[in-house]
């Protein structure tokens, strides 16, 4: 094996301050995940009839997907895939779409934000929780801000602009030759993601009146063409868009217009496809949905919450 392949491949960039958020986001989480489940335990026991038509805050998958996410963040910032994206393309877009499209449903699905409330210690938990409600009241005046600054229409362009932004030839090579350009790369799309994905998984705190199901689905597809126009553009050019590529070490026997040709089919067909999936997860929720209706046609569980969860 080519000795430089080999280095990297084996290469882990311990960064403290990835580590360090990383900790304290799982240890909160956790925290407050296992202090709402021991208050809401016996409930629970007691509603059991209930909990086939119920997503409740602390059930296992919510706990499981959280952590998940924080673990392919941390792979995705400082395994070797960020050692050989320096050198490979393709690894760099796998690198984006982890940072896009999957770490931030991952996170939202588990609807952090009350959960680390409940795990933050008292003192802080209290001032934070008022100083939230605060901003979110109806009858404030950021909350009339934060709406208008947070539509989905304007998250789609703030996602957009994100995505498609960053792979400007001037703008990529300057987030390769500079670290402090390249974290802010990474800052970027991860709060877009964050952003694009809470509108479709309902997460809190809630500004808006969530989308329905066909709205969400329809809000998903809306952002494949631009993912799909931009993987196809870089897929079929013709020469290296990218020259940063042009010096560096070429890993694995690849040419850098192979390498750019191998990146932009992964945006083009993988990341397309992680909005089909999501697609297709929601039109089984709203299959299931019809079904209950149909078979309880007036049972109060059948109302429809605003994340698309029976009450």
């Amino acid at each position: 094996m080519n000795p430089v392949l080999k280095a990297a491949l084996t290469s882990w960039g311990w960064r403290i301050d990835v580590i360090l958020v990383l900790a304290l986001a799982g240890t909160f989480y956790t925290r407050g995940w296992l202090h709402l489940r021991r208050r809401t335990g016996d409930a629970r026991r007691r509603q059991r009839s209930q909990t086939a038509y119920r997503q409740p805050l602390t059930a296992r998958w919510r706990l499981g997907a959280y952590l998940s996410g924080l673990i392919i963040a941390g792979i995705a910032l400082m395994s070797p895939i960020d050692t050989l994206a320096a050198n490979l393309f393709y690894m760099h877009m796998i690198q984006h779409l982890l940072l896009i499209m999957v770490v931030p449903p991952l996170l939202l699905i588990a609807n952090p934000m009350p959960v680390i409330l409940w795990g933050l210690p008292g003192q802080v938990r209290r001032p934070l929780g008022q100083a939230i409600a605060r901003i979110i009241n109806p009858q404030g005046k950021w909350r009339g801000r934060l709406q208008k600054a947070t539509t989905p229409g304007v998250t789609w362009l703030v996602w957009v602009s994100a995505t498609i932004g960053w792979h400007d030839p001037n703008a990529y090579d300057a987030a390769l030759r500079l670290e402090w350009v390249h974290d802010a790369e990474h800052l970027s799309f991860f709060l877009a993601g964050l952003l694009f994905w809470w509108h479709v998984t309902g997460a809190g705190p809630r500004l808006h009146k969530q989308m329905g199901l066909i709205g969400r689905m329809a809000f998903l597809i809306s952002a494949i063409p631009p993912n799909m126009i931009a993987g196809v553009v870089i897929a079929f050019a013709t020469a290296p868009i990218y020259t940063h590529y042009l010096n560096v070490p070429r890993l694995g026997g690849m040419t850098a217009l192979e390498d750019q040709q191998l990146g932009g089919i992964l945006m083009w067909v993988l990341g397309s496809m992680m909005y089909i999936v999501a697609v297709l997860i929601l039109a089984g929720q709203l299959s299931q949905g019809e079904s209950r209706l149909v078979r309880h046609p007036i049972s109060p569980r059948n109302r429809m919450s605003p994340v698309g969860e029976p009450h």
